[in-house]
């Protein structure tokens, strides 16, 4: 489910035997709003598997295009939020026991390592092959204020017979 691209979007316009947009796969039909309510469970899901006391950004998921199709019609949801611990040395060990625990809630561990960055930061990129979702998460432990950052990204919805995406 995992893109090459870093916007949240294919390409790729067609679809393969198993319904999959490029590597997007396929979401099913929703509105937007009910999408992006979805995203916000998905969210949440992670968030409780982070399992430290901490704060989450008040973000909320954006819209955003579906490779070459009909912007129209068909799109996939983006939320983007950071948690920041109580104190930093809760994370430590935080990304390893993510890359542990994600498989047992239906996630599959795509890519897991440090940045190209002078700092190596680690790295998580995940997909919920049952969610039509996909997680990449990076933490950013020498900030002034350790932190992860958190990009969950929706497959290719397509909205209902006579409605159009509402972009927000």
């Amino acid at each position: 489910m995992t893109d090459s691209e870093d916007s949240g979007t294919s390409g790729n316009a067609g679809t393969d035997s198993s319904g999959k947009l490029g590597d997007v796969p396929d979401a099913g039909t929703s509105n937007t709003q009910d999408a992006a309510d979805e995203a916000e469970r998905v969210s949440s899901e992670l968030y409780d598997l982070i399992g430290v006391k901490g704060e989450a950004s008040d973000t909320g998921p954006g819209v955003s295009a579906c490779g070459d199709k009909d912007p129209e019609k068909y799109f996939r949801i983006f939320h983007a939020w950071t948690f920041t611990p109580a104190s930093a040395g809760l994370l430590d060990g935080v990304m390893e026991r993510l890359r542990t625990e994600l498989p047992g809630q239906g996630w599959k561990v795509v890519a897991y390592g440090p940045d190209t960055s002078k700092n190596k930061n680690p790295g998580l990129t995940a997909d919920n092959d049952g969610k039509k979702y996909s997680v990449k998460i990076a933490h950013f432990a020498k900030d002034a204020t350790p932190n992860l950052n958190l990009m969950v990204v929706s497959g290719c919805y397509q909205v209902p017979e006579g409605e159009t995406v509402d972009r927000f």
